[in-house]
């Protein structure tokens, strides 16, 4: 199945955009080959209201947000996962508004740094964020005419987590589901083996509208994860054709598979590749020299 990017997009930074009844989307202005036109903060109610992902530390941001609450009282900030585009505003917000902060845990890696490893990531990852709730998959949390139900979905990182608006049909996917992009998968902060389960996850429920960390809306999410899946097996046969042809290193298949890819991700692009070797190695179907790793020498079973 094709897979076809939504990048039509109108950021009205600052402002708070009504996305769905009860919902209204603020962006911040973040905009990078990675965030987009930027981070989307959700508020969720009417009365009293929830705040999904307060995003990085913004002054801006903060006084949008301050000003779309209007007075009302916050019960809850949500945070779908610790990178600092999403979480790290957490913490000035809960201050002021005295909300409950609801996360699945502190940023970690999805897997144990192996010895002499260096997260690439480090930078990327709010290491000081601790939630006063630490969410269990499929933990229904019930504020003030909503309900919000935690659908753990590993695989962009190791605690990342999607939010399910009860009796509604839309799910805040943040950044495992996007219309304008894949999600980077980047060990050891993600996992490709991961990812995909929480696509299956995903795809056996009935939700109608994502809204993601990034971008616009996703319409049609069903059809757009089985794309995202093909894309994604479509990417690791890429991988194991350039290792039958003699390929040995990340450099030598990201030349290959990303020659029309911006320069400017070529970094993440080589993670994404290790995601899937990784992936391969576990499944026996590839090998390394020692550990996966990214400057490591691979080969077929």
């Amino acid at each position: 199945m094709a897979l076809d990017f939504d990048t039509k997009f109108e950021p009205a930074y600052g402002e708070a955009v009504e996305v769905a009844p009860g919902v209204a989307r603020i962006t911040v202005n973040n905009p990078s080959a990675f965030t987009f036109h930027g981070t989307n903060s959700y508020l969720v109610g009417q009365d009293t209201l929830a705040v999904i992902d307060p995003g990085p530390e913004d002054d801006a941001h903060l006084a949008a947000l301050i000003g779309a609450i209007a007075g009302r009282p916050v019960s809850h900030i949500f945070v779908s996962h610790t990178h600092v585009d999403h979480s790290p505003l957490t913490r000035r917000l809960a201050e002021r508004t005295g909300a409950t902060v609801l996360a699945e845990g502190p940023h970690r890696p999805a897997r144990p740094l192996r010895i002499g490893e260096i997260n690439p990531l480090d930078a990327s990852g709010d290491t000081d964020f601790l939630p006063d709730v630490t969410l269990a998959d499929d933990q229904l949390v019930e504020g003030d005419g909503w309900a919000l139900r935690a659908i753990h979905t590993p695989g962009h990182t190791a605690n990342h987590v999607s939010f399910a608006l009860e009796g509604t049909g839309t799910l805040f996917s943040a950044d495992h589901v996007m219309a304008w992009s894949t999600s980077i998968v980047a060990p050891p902060d993600g996992a490709m083996s991961d990812y995909m389960a929480s696509l299956d996850r995903l795809l056996v429920r009935d939700d109608r509208l994502f809204l993601p960390g990034h971008g616009g809306p996703v319409t049609q999410p069903a059809a757009f994860m089985r794309g995202l899946k093909a894309h994604r097996k479509m990417r690791e046969r890429a991988i194991i054709e350039r290792l039958r042809g003699g390929d040995r290193t990340i450099p030598e298949m990201v030349a290959a598979i990303y020659r029309d890819t911006d320069p400017r991700l070529y970094g993440a692009a080589g993670l994404s590749v290790l995601a899937h070797l990784e992936d391969l190695v576990g499944r026996g179907i590839a090998a390394a020299e020692g550990e996966p790793s990214i400057d490591g020498v691979f080969f077929l079973v």
